[in-house]
This record gives structure tokens, sequence and C-alpha cells, in this order.
């Protein structure tokens, strides 16, 4: 059974996405951070980030041949996945390898899952997910803790390139809900593709002369973000956005920060100050205040119907 993407007609009644998909997914994206810093000891930040797509994109156009999955069709469909790639790969990959790179594990992990915030206004205009007075109030706490846990690590460069790859995967999930009736396996492959090309173009500008040590520890990292965190699990997230509301769906990211937080805690240096993990503590009230709505009498019938 071919995956595509369910067709995003506004107003069209969505639910809450799949509780054990969403946990592995936001799991490995945890972990990816921890592999970003390992990798990064080995290679330079385009070079690693153009790999990291590059093979993933390599892994489901294999996928895609083995299963005779074809092409995708039409002009629309190709100038959406190229915006996708654009957006989802070069730019939020390039950010937050680079964010990653110059602040701790923990304050960019929490920095580049800010989208639950940035996506919320975006999917009422264009999808009619309408947006409650407590969710605008917890948007409010959220940017609260976003402002909080920059300003605690320094600020600068890092917390903006975080932020950045954050509206950048943002911009790549309101892009995926309008691919209806694509296979998506194909899409996310040639996504992919055509993200880590230019990725490559940008590596190959700033980054001439590469220089990568092919360690075991390199080769781990790179396997695990590319494969899991990457391939599989940016699949699975294209799939639930296809059907779920877009505020519950990125609500599920918080368990992101969370992840990359407590894997730095196990890390030397890495210990994040305490106005760090105030502010992230700000977040995940926030995004709780989202995902936990008091639901009306008349909802609740329309939900067991």
């Amino acid at each position: 059974m071919k995956a595509t993407v369910d067709s995003p007609t506004p107003g069209a009644r969505k639910g809450a996405p799949r509780t054990r998909r969403m946990l592995w997914i936001t799991g490995a994206w945890g972990l990816c951070f921890l592999a970003i810093r390992i990798g990064l000891q080995d290679a330079p930040v385009l070079w690693f980030a153009t790999l990291r797509a590059l093979l993933a994109a390599a892994a489901l156009l294999i996928v895609c041949q083995v299963q005779g999955r074809s092409l995708p069709r039409g002009r629309r469909t190709w100038a959406l996945i190229a915006l996708m790639a654009l957006t989802n790969v070069t730019l939020a990959f390039a950010a937050m390898f680079a964010g990653t790179a110059g602040m701790t594990i923990g304050a960019a992990a929490v920095l580049a899952n800010a989208q639950p915030l940035l996506i919320i206004l975006p999917a009422w205009w264009l999808y009619g997910e309408r947006v409650s007075p407590r969710t605008l109030l917890a948007v409010f706490i959220g940017f609260a803790g976003l402002v909080t846990v920059g300003l605690s690590s320094g600020g600068g460069s890092g917390a903006g390139l975080s932020l950045l790859a954050a509206a950048a995967v943002t911009a790549g999930t309101l892009t995926a809900r309008s691919l209806a009736g694509t296979d998506l396996v194909a899409a996310s492959a040639w996504h992919f593709l055509i993200g880590g090309v230019f990725l490559a173009v940008m590596a190959a500008i700033m980054e001439p002369g590469p220089v990568i040590r092919w360690t075991p520890r390199f080769l781990a990292a790179l396997l695990f973000l590319s494969l899991v965190g990457t391939a599989a699990a940016f699949l699975a997230w294209f799939m639930e956005a296809g059907r779920s509301r877009l505020d519950l769906l990125t609500a599920w990211t918080m368990l992101v920060p969370v992840i990359g937080t407590a894997v730095s805690l196990t890390l030397p240096g890495e210990r994040p100050p305490l106005w760090t993990l105030t502010g992230a503590g700000l977040v995940l009230v926030s995004l709780w205040l989202i995902y936990h709505q008091p639901r009306s009498r008349k909802a609740y019938r329309d939900q067991r119907l």
C-alpha cells in the first residue's frame, strides 16, 4: 500500500496524531542533536549536513526502486517538492547544524523545535484550524521561554540559527500538507535529494577542500542521522502532517528538547544553566496548554460519533 498525503481541504476535520509513531519520531529527533555534536568533531558543518540529506535520499530512492514507486507528476507537485527541499532540508539542516555547533545541545534542541509556536497562526490562516484564546496565551508564554533560552545561551548566531531552523521546518511541514495525493516516499526522497544538492553547492562555496575523518563514531552518527533521524522519521512525520491537526502534531515536538536536554546532562561541558532550564520549562508549559485544550460537550459528542 502506497503512503500518500491526505487532501488538505480547508476546514476539514483533522484528528490527533498516532501516539506510538510520535513517540519514536520525537525520540529519534531528540537524539539527533547528540549525533550532530558527535559528528561535527570529524566533519565541517555544511558537508556533514549535506551527507545527512543525500544518504537519506539514497535510502528512500532505493525503497522507491524496490517497491516500484513512480515519480511525482505535475509542475505544481514538483514546485512544492522543490520548495519543501529548500526550506525543510537546505535551510533547516544548515541552520540546525551550525546552531548546534555554536551552543549547548539542550539550548539548541529547545530553540530548533519552536515550530509548535510558529505553526499555529499559519495553520489557522491556510487550513482553517482555529486558534483559541488559551492557545494565544500559550504562544506568548512559549515565546517568552524561547527568548529566555536564547539569552541564557548567550544569544548570538547560535540561537538565531536554531530559531531559523525551526522556522524552516515549519514551512516544510505546511508545504507537506499541500502535497495531496502524492506518493509520500517518492516525494520525501526527491526533496532530500534536491535539498542535499543545494547544500552541496553551499558547502563547496563556503567550505572548500573539506577534511572529513571517517572514524567509527562519525559513521555511526551519520548513519543514525540519515537513516533513522531523517529518512524514517521525516517520512513518518509527513504522513502525520497529512492526517492530523498541525497544532496537535507539532505540540509533540515538545519532547525533542526534553530528550536533547536530558542527553546533554550526561556530557562534559554541556550542563545547561538554570535560566535555560527555566526557559525550557516555559516552553513545555505553553505546549501543554496547546495540547490539552478543554473540550465542550458538543465536541465530546462529535468525537464519539
